[in-house]
């Protein structure tokens, strides 16, 4: 457990810099194009959550965040002896839901800032504290797959455990 808050630390700290920066260089609304007709800086308060979805509730998306924490405590981490892998995953996952957690207790919105175009479409802005809740769910969900049906453990070596 100590290694997951560790590293769950390491990344709330990367999020939160980055939101520090796009809040002190840009304005809202404003960008910055890097890869022109692919990738900009965008500054965006997002209210809601994924896509701006139920824009506004605020206090539902705080309490379901410290269920969230709640649950992947007893669910994944109490009581088990994890591998490195899982340990990294569960910080990714842990940082990500820590980082718009905070946003949305000290400013009132999450902070995005990461837009990307692809054959003319938008993707919806976002932030590295969603890149870690995406990339750490659906490794988590795949391997929770892979064990169930071809009967593979992530951590290969069920001796190496930390």
């Amino acid at each position: 457990m100590k290694k997951i808050v560790c590293y769950s630390f390491i990344g709330l700290l990367i999020d939160q810099i980055l939101k520090i920066i796009v809040e002190s260089f840009l304005s809202l609304q404003e960008n910055m194009i890097i890869i022109k007709n692919f990738f900009t800086i965008t500054y965006v308060r997002n209210y809601g959550a994924a896509f701006s979805l139920l824009d506004g509730n605020r206090i539902l998306f705080i309490l379901l965040a410290f269920l969230a924490i709640f649950a992947f405590y007893i669910l994944f981490i109490k009581n088990k002896n994890l591998c490195i892998f899982e340990v990294i995953l569960y910080s990714f996952l842990l940082s990500g839901i820590l980082g718009n957690l905070l946003d949305r207790i000290f400013r009132g919105y999450v902070v995005d800032y990461l837009s990307f175009t692809f054959f003319d479409y938008s993707f919806p802005v976002f932030n590295f504290a969603d890149i870690c809740i995406v990339i750490a769910t659906s490794s988590i969900l795949f391997f929770m797959w892979k064990e169930e049906y071809h009967g593979r453990n992530t951590c290969k070596s069920k001796g190496k455990k930390n």
